[in-house]
């Protein structure tokens, strides 16, 4: 299993991340993106690929929620990082409007100017979106030039979001632990994304899996959500094991 998606650099995993990576290891997880938040985060990305290089692989990118007055610095110095050592996606970035709309048209422009950065150095993106799909759409609508690859992270939308996303370009869909919760409409669009298009990812700490559910989720936990969607779609564990990590291995420049 490749985890497309998680923050193990976060201070949650401070006193026990070497036996966390020791119980993703044992789970079976074989390698781990980690997505940057903003320009302080990435010498934890750094130090945690430094740690375990066969394992971690980095995105960098400005998360959305931290797009305020400083955005324009905050990217101006994440730009050359982006040369300093390889990346394997612009990541992650976004909009999300979910608590607050102060810095909307911000985020829709270092939306913008970040798809760039991929096509700049032939990455994918990794797309965070709340309650903004309308605006991420806007954005990709109005970015005047092939858009880049990328996946959908954490994608909870509907039926019809997954036919509008896909009008734009043949994405990937991040799926996680919401498609276990009670109440989830993520497993009535697994048949529609369809095995081909879908990453797993835990996106720890957040967003633990049932039945660890309400916890401090980890990569170790990737294996609840693949066991989930393999009864949705009817296939074996292993087989949504190897098309999953395939798929990673598609849109994501991974060590081989």
């Amino acid at each position: 299993m490749i985890d497309s998606h998680t923050h193990l650099y976060a201070p949650e995993f401070d006193d026990d991340r070497e036996a966390m990576v020791t119980r993703a290891r044992e789970a079976g997880v074989t390698h781990v993106i980690l997505p940057n938040e903003s320009v302080a985060s990435v010498p934890l990305l750094w130090a945690m690929q430094d740690s375990w290089p066969d394992f971690v692989s980095v995105a960098l990118g400005l998360h959305p929620e931290e797009v305020r007055d400083d955005w324009r610095e905050q990217l101006a110095r994440l730009r050359p990082l982006l040369d300093e050592r390889p990346c394997v996606a612009v990541g992650e970035v976004g909009i999300d409007l979910y608590w607050d709309r102060t810095y909307r048209d911000q985020q829709l422009e270092a939306l913008d100017t970040q798809l760039r950065w991929c096509v700049e150095k032939d990455i994918p993106f990794i797309i965070h979106c709340r309650e903004a799909l309308d605006e991420v759409l806007w954005v990709m609508d109005n970015f005047g030039r092939p858009l880049p690859s990328g996946v959908f992270h954490c994608f909870a939308g509907t039926v019809a979001d997954v036919e509008r996303v896909r009008m734009r370009g043949d994405f990937y869909f991040g799926v996680n632990g919401v498609v276990t919760y009670k109440r989830s409409t993520v497993p009535a669009l697994l048949p529609v994304i369809g095995l081909d298009r879908i990453l797993l990812e835990t996106d720890a700490p957040y967003l633990a899996p049932v039945p660890h559910r309400g916890r401090r989720n980890e990569s170790a936990y990737l294996a609840d959500v693949r066991d989930f969607v393999a009864a949705q779609l009817q296939a074996t564990p292993q087989q949504v094991d190897d098309a999953t990590a395939d798929n990673a291995r598609r849109l994501f420049p991974l060590p081989q």
